[in-house]
This record gives C-alpha cells, structure tokens and sequence, in this order.
C-alpha cells in the first residue's frame, strides 16, 4: 500500500477556478510546501506573483490554452514565452480538439512538437481531453503526442464533461512511447481513486482535492 507521501509526491496541487483569489493561490502553495507535492498548478495571471513570494520552494505547472484548446497555435506560444518569464517550470497544454474532431492528426502532432519547442527544454502536458473524444481518436492522440516528443499524455481538463477513467488509462498504456508519462486528472474523487491511477502507471494525477482525500475530509465539488 502506497504511503500518504508517496502518493502526494505525484499530485499536481491544482486550483484553476475561474474566481480563485490570491487567498486560495496562497493556500494552493502553502499545503504544496508542507506536503510536498509534485507541483502547484495555477492559472497563467498569477505565476510571477507565486514565484516572486515563493522562489524556488515550490514547482509551477500553469495551463496553456486552457480550457478550450481552440486557440491559434502562435497564442498558445506566446502563453508558454510569458508563462517561462514570469517563472514557471511545466507547461499543461490543451490541444485543438476540433482539429482532433476533424481527423487532422498531423496539424494537431505539429502543434504539439512547436509547442515542446518552445518549453525550451521545460516539460510539456498535452490534455487531450478523452471525454470529447472516440477510442479510435484517443489512439491517435497518444501516437501524435509521442512523435511530438512531448513529456506527458493528460487526460482532461476538468472543465469538460467527464475526468479521467480508468480505461482511458489502460488504453494510453497501449498506445504511447516509453518515453511518454501519463497523467489523470478529473474524476478522481477519493484516496482509493489516487492509488488505482498510481498503479495503473500515471506518473501525475490533477486535483484540487488530493490533501482532503487523504485526511477523509473532502467535498464532492467539481475537481479543477
């Protein structure tokens, strides 16, 4: 059985609320710290103010054309450019899931390779968002974002119509590259959900929930 650190090791510590305040961003980095978690994931607008007060105590992960992915490719790198500046370490990014709808596979792989690019060597999360999308696109997904060359598959953007699931994740494990990490985000509700998608490989989960899961005293609200 995986310990309560072992586990806080792989959560992405994740508040992207449309309203956070900085309040909730303080509190975000604060359970970061003592817990220990993999990183904060935090909305683009406050990266430079976490980085000026927390330096280099805490791991920024921040969203890339987010939630939607329907941005030009050049807005989305021009989001990675400012992110990097104002202090930010990992990038999570969604992709066209139009282009994914239309079966234009190659601009979708050709987006994600600019995008790695321009994370100038900074780890690149590519959010395919699964619940928009058929097996046979999802398949597709992961063969794209492994000839990219980016560093992880993510499930969702926890804005869609459903999270990770476990099949999702066994299908991913078929499909990718050795050199492809895996991360579940939404859907994950309870501390048995966090050690499943552990097991079943993913490297990172995205929850906003993972410190209450573990101390029992979570509430069922929408995990972004």
């Amino acid at each position: 059985m995986m310990t309560d650190n072992e586990i806080l090791k792989h959560i992405d510590h994740t508040q992207l609320k449309p309203f956070a305040t900085w309040k909730d961003i303080e509190k975000l980095c604060e359970e970061a710290i003592q817990y220990q978690t993999a990183s904060v994931c935090i909305p683009p607008a406050y990266i430079k103010r976490v980085h000026e007060k927390y330096g280099e105590k805490i791991n920024i992960c921040t969203v890339v054309g987010f939630p939607l992915g329907y941005s030009v490719t050049s807005a989305k790198v021009a989001e990675i450019d400012q992110a990097l500046a104002d202090g930010c370490n990992e990038i999570d990014m969604v992709v066209n899931i139009s282009d994914v709808k239309n079966g234009d596979f190659d601009k979708v792989q050709e987006e994600i390779r600019i995008l790695k690019n321009a994370c100038k060597g900074h780890i690149l999360k590519v959010i395919i968002e699964t619940c928009f999308l058929t097996e046979e696109e999802k398949t597709a997904m992961c063969k794209a974002v492994t000839n990219a060359g980016a560093d992880y598959i993510k499930t969702s953007t926890g804005f869609g119509t459903g999270g990770a699931t476990i099949e999702d994740i066994r299908l991913f494990k078929k499909h990718i590259g050795p050199d492809v990490k895996m991360k579940a985000a939404g859907g994950v509700k309870t501390k048995e959900d966090l050690i499943q998608f552990l097991e079943e490989g993913c490297d990172r989960i995205g929850t906003s929930s993972a410190v209450s899961m573990l101390q029992g005293t979570q509430k069922n609200e929408k995990d972004y």
